[in-house]
C-alpha cells in the first residue's frame, strides 16, 4: 500500500496541526502546504511566537487572566472599579466583555464550570481564591456571576452563591438579554454590554 504522504516531515506536521480543536486532517494537510510555501523565516517567526506562548506566558496570580507578568493589565489598571468582581468560565470570555466596553472592574477566571458529567468539581476550579477575594472587598463589594446561562453554568452560579453569601457583597448576574443555555464566547458585544449594564441581583 503507498504511503498515504510523500514525506514523513509533512505527516508529522500534518498530525500535530490537526490535534488542535475543530482541524481536521485535509485543513491541516492544506495548512502545511501553505507553511511549505511561506519563506523560511515567517514560518520561522510564527513556530517561535508559538514557542513563546507555551514557554513564557503567564496567568494573572490575581484574577488568572492570562498576562505578561504576575498581574495582568486589568487588575493592574488603577482606573479600573477594583470593588466589583466579575466571575467568568475563562479567558475568552474576559475578552468578550471587554469588547463591549460596558465594564470597568475586574474579572475572576473560574477555569471552568461545574459539570459531574465532564468530571469538573468545585476543587477543579479557583472559587476558593475568588472566595479569599471576595472577603476582602467588604460589604460595599460587588460580585457579578457572568456564567453560560445553562444548567452549569446555573449549578456553577449558586454554588458560588453559597460560598460568598456570609460575605454581604451584592451578588448579580448578567440580565437576560442572553437566551438560555447561551455562551458569552458567541455573544455579540451590544448584546453582551447591555446585559452587564442592565444586569440584576442574583436570586438562588
Amino acid at each position: 500500500m503507498p504511503a498515504k504522504y510523500p514525506s514523513k516531515l509533512l505527516e508529522e506536521a500534518v498530525e500535530a496541526i490537526s490535534s488542535l480543536p475543530g482541524v481536521g486532517s485535509r485543513s491541516a494537510l492544506r495548512l502545511a502546504l501553505h507553511l511549505l510555501r511561506q519563506p523560511s523565516e515567517n514560518v520561522h517567526h510564527f513556530t517561535a511566537a508559538i514557542n513563546r506562548l507555551t514557554d513564557e506566558v503567564h496567568y494573572c496570580r490575581q484574577c488568572r487572566m492570562i498576562s505578561d507578568g504576575d498581574i495582568c493589565g486589568i487588575c493592574g489598571d488603577k482606573n479600573r472599579d477594583q470593588k466589583t468582581i466579575c466571575v467568568v468560565e475563562s479567558v475568552r470570555d474576559v475578552m468578550s466583555i471587554e469588547d463591549s466596553g460596558r465594564y470597568e472592574g475586574v474579572y475572576h477566571v473560574l477555569g471552568g464550570i461545574i459539570s459531574p458529567i465532564g468530571g469538573i468539581s468545585p476543587s477543579d476550579l479557583t472559587i476558593p481564591q475568588l472566595v479569599e477575594r471576595v472577603e476582602a472587598l467588604g460589604p460595599d463589594g460587588e460580585v457579578i456571576l457572568a456564567l453560560s446561562g445553562d444548567v452549569e453554568g446555573e449549578t456553577t452560579a449558586f454554588y458560588i452563591y453559597r460560598q460568598i453569601a456570609h460575605t454581604g457583597v451584592r451578588v448579580s448576574t448578567l440580565a437576560r438579554g442572553l437566551g438560555f443555555g447561551d455562551d458569552l464566547e458567541y455573544a455579540d458585544s451590544l448584546t453582551l454590554g447591555r446585559a452587564i449594564a442592565n444586569r440584576q441581583i442574583f436570586k438562588p
